[in-house]
């Protein structure tokens, strides 16, 4: 289920402080499996379990083992193991380095070490790739996440720069999409849009910009 907000209306209370992440969850196939993987493999503990037969947000019967792994900085990544066997199925119409979860390490050195760490349990890892103010590594965890550890290379200053702008660049993107959608339904325009900017121009450009 998903839901469009509406613009806010004048007395509409302020925003609360969004202090951090406290944690992001996913289908496991196997408890065991999961916990071998981000306890003994990256080092994050097993800190939390929860064990119910019914969903307490909904009410509906659905037994689950809800586990959770602690980050240094008190957040979790947490998984539910449904007692089926049966893995989250990949997003049909999403490619598969779109939806991932990333997770911070403190260097580049740290990166390159848990590298060497998974490669030595037969892990398949991409990278280490250069995203010039980080840099990151990608496995696929055994329920299907893709997972990215990443170092940041660039200092306050330089990311502080790097956010200048962003307003009216994803404003220039809606305006140039509500203008796709047009030209589509007309029959004018392909079936993506390319940004007009590119940050990557070292990666070269495939397709003219519309």
């Amino acid at each position: 289920m998903t839901s469009a907000a509406r613009p806010l209306p004048p007395d509409a209370p302020p925003p609360v402080p969004i202090h951090g992440l406290h944690h992001f969850a996913w289908r496991s196939r196997d408890a065991e499996e999961t916990r071998h993987f981000y306890e003994d493999l990256l080092g994050l503990p097993l800190f939390h379990i929860i064990q119910s037969e019914r969903v307490p947000s909904t009410g509906e019967y659905c037994p689950y083992t809800h586990f959770f792994f602690r980050l240094a900085d008190g957040s979790f990544v947490a998984f539910f193991d449904l007692g089926d066997d049966t893995a989250a199925a990949p997003s049909p119409n999403t490619p598969a380095w779109v939806n991932h979860l990333a997770l911070r390490v403190g260097s580049v050195v740290e990166l390159e070490r848990a590298k060497a760490r998974l490669e030595a349990a037969g892990v398949a890892v991409l990278g280490i790739v250069d995203h010039h103010i980080f840099k990151s590594l990608y496995v696929f965890d055994p329920n299907g996440i893709r997972l990215e550890l990443c170092a940041q290379t660039a200092d306050e200053a330089r990311m502080q720069a790097e956010s200048d702008g962003v307003h009216e660049r994803l404003a220039a993107w809606t305006a140039r999409k509500r203008q796709w959608r047009i030209d589509r339904d007309a029959g004018r325009a392909g079936a993506r849009l390319a940004p007009e900017h590119n940050d990557r121009p070292d990666l070269g450009r495939t397709h003219p910009v519309d």
